[in-house]
């Protein structure tokens, strides 16, 4: 070899290395940490700014009512703060919600002062932040199922069966050191079904009591709270996977007067009796997802499956979307009747149908034509951006079905002056429509996502002459 093209070939050879060398690992470990805002910062400011947790169970406002688990405890904070200033300066909070697993590479960012999960949740290895006084010490992780399901009486029955788990959960760890044990006496590893980031914690126990998962694992107190509104879950509290972890917040370790004010906080804080008075009226006629794959709605799914992949694919769309929206709107059922003039499988109005050129929609044909192009009509006029991911572009479509795409629009724009992502309705656009127009429509977005999921993990089955493609829209 030339030595030019030896030259080349060593610089060539170290161009991967040193790009896979800048973007390897998440951002926490190859950026800069932003300078840290102590307590003097944050009242020379005047806002402090708090990373929560997205999940409904930790943060959220209903129509002018806080029903987020956290929400008392950081109102509490700004009160406790604002109480022992001595210039007289009062601070205001700015709630940041987050996905779970990006909560504490943020506060290492800079992004916010302070992390309130309202979950268990362990720093990484040489993360920059320090735990604050636990909120609630040793508190279990235990089994969840569906009342009537089989009763495990130990552990070690859960071999090979799969429990599934919202991102972030801390019972991920906690599984990996029992199927340690399960492996060191030769037993089948208990199965972890990561559900798909659309889904918090309190989605995963609505899926546990319809029947669409079999298990969940969760801390004790939450299961307990969501149990008030989803009556159907069993807690199997002596099925306990680990009870060695304590709920805390979080600060940066470079924000050590931060760190003593909300260890004092927290040391004389008491939680008001009825902090889930709000919670309970709000929510307990909502948590009621169905199983869409039990014996009955398998054949009613069986039935229509023609026609709802017909135009599924004319317009570009994957047809088990459709079949979720038909079973939320109809249950699957093309003679159903609702309010307005909703019609037939996918309850569509006369007028609606009118808009996009289709008669008669009595007729099934027509009925899932019409609302196939509604649907269609309102991505493309409305929610066509290449800024939007897919999923979330048909939550948004979704939305805008039940809603009207004009409320929808003014939500994002909302979204984004709040520092919200616009792109995003799960957890962010979602909170804007949750305060402005109540549950309805984020309850309606989230059923249709539910049983999209749920048709989707048994994809392979309700289409066996067809070859399983994932990633479709």
């Amino acid at each position: 070899m030339t030595r030019p093209l030896l030259i080349l070939f060593c610089l060539l050879a170290l161009l991967p290395a040193a790009a896979s060398a800048r973007l390897a690992g998440p951002p926490e470990v190859w950026q800069q940490p932003a300078e840290a805002r102590d307590l003097a910062q944050i009242r020379r400011s005047g806002v402090l700014k708090v990373l929560v947790n997205q999940s409904r169970n930790s943060s959220g406002e209903v129509k002018g009512e806080q029903v987020g688990v956290e929400y008392h405890r950081v109102r509490a904070f700004e009160q406790y703060l604002n109480r022992n200033a001595r210039d007289g300066r009062e601070i205001k909070l700015k709630l940041i919600p987050k996905a779970k697993d990006q909560l504490l590479p943020a506060l290492q960012r800079g992004e916010g002062d302070l992390v309130a999960p309202g979950e268990l949740m362990y720093p990484g290895v040489g993360a920059a932040v320090s735990a604050s006084a636990p909120l609630r010490k040793d508190v279990p992780l235990v089994l969840v199922s569906r009342q009537g399901q089989r009763r495990y009486q130990h552990l070690e029955q859960l071999s090979g069966r799969s429990i599934a788990l919202p991102v972030g959960s801390a019972a991920g760890e906690a599984l990996r050191q029992v199927n340690e044990k399960l492996a060191g006496r030769k037993l089948a590893p208990i199965v972890i079904e990561w559900v798909d980031p659309t889904l918090a914690v309190e989605d995963v126990l609505e899926m546990v009591q319809a029947g669409i998962f079999p298990l969940t694992a969760v801390e004790q107190p939450i299961a307990e709270r969501w149990a008030k509104v989803m009556p159907k879950l069993r807690l199997d509290k002596h099925l306990v996977l680990d009870r060695q972890g304590d709920m805390t917040w979080f600060v940066r370790r470079d924000a050590p007067t931060l760190r003593a004010s909300v260890d004092r906080f927290l040391a004389e804080y008491r939680a008001p009796d009825d902090q889930d008075a709000a919670f309970q009226r709000v929510y307990r006629r909502l948590y009621k997802v169905h199983n869409p794959l039990a014996h009955s709605e398998r054949q009613r799914l069986e039935r229509v499956r023609p026609v709802l992949q017909r135009y599924a694919d004319q317009h570009d769309f994957d047809w088990l979307n459709l079949a979720a929206l038909a079973y939320k709107e109809s249950s699957l059922n093309p003679a159903a009747r609702g309010a307005s003039g909703a019609t037939g499988l996918m309850q569509i109005t006369p007028g609606a149908a009118r808009s996009v050129g289709v008669g008669n929609i009595q007729k099934l044909d027509n009925n899932v034509q019409a609302s196939t192009k509604y649907l269609a009509m309102l991505r493309r006029s409305f929610f066509s951006s290449a800024q939007l991911e897919e999923r979330q572009r048909m939550a948004f479509v979704l939305a805008a079905y039940n809603l009207g795409p004009q409320r929808v629009q003014g939500m994002r724009a909302e979204a984004r002056r709040r520092g919200l992502n616009p792109n995003q309705w799960f957890f962010q656009v979602e909170r804007i429509a949750a305060e402005q127009a109540g549950m309805g429509v984020v309850s309606y977005v989230n059923s249709v996502n539910k049983y999209y999921l749920a048709f989707d993990r048994e994809r392979y089955l309700l289409e066996p002459s067809k070859k399983v493609t994932k990633g479709r829209k």
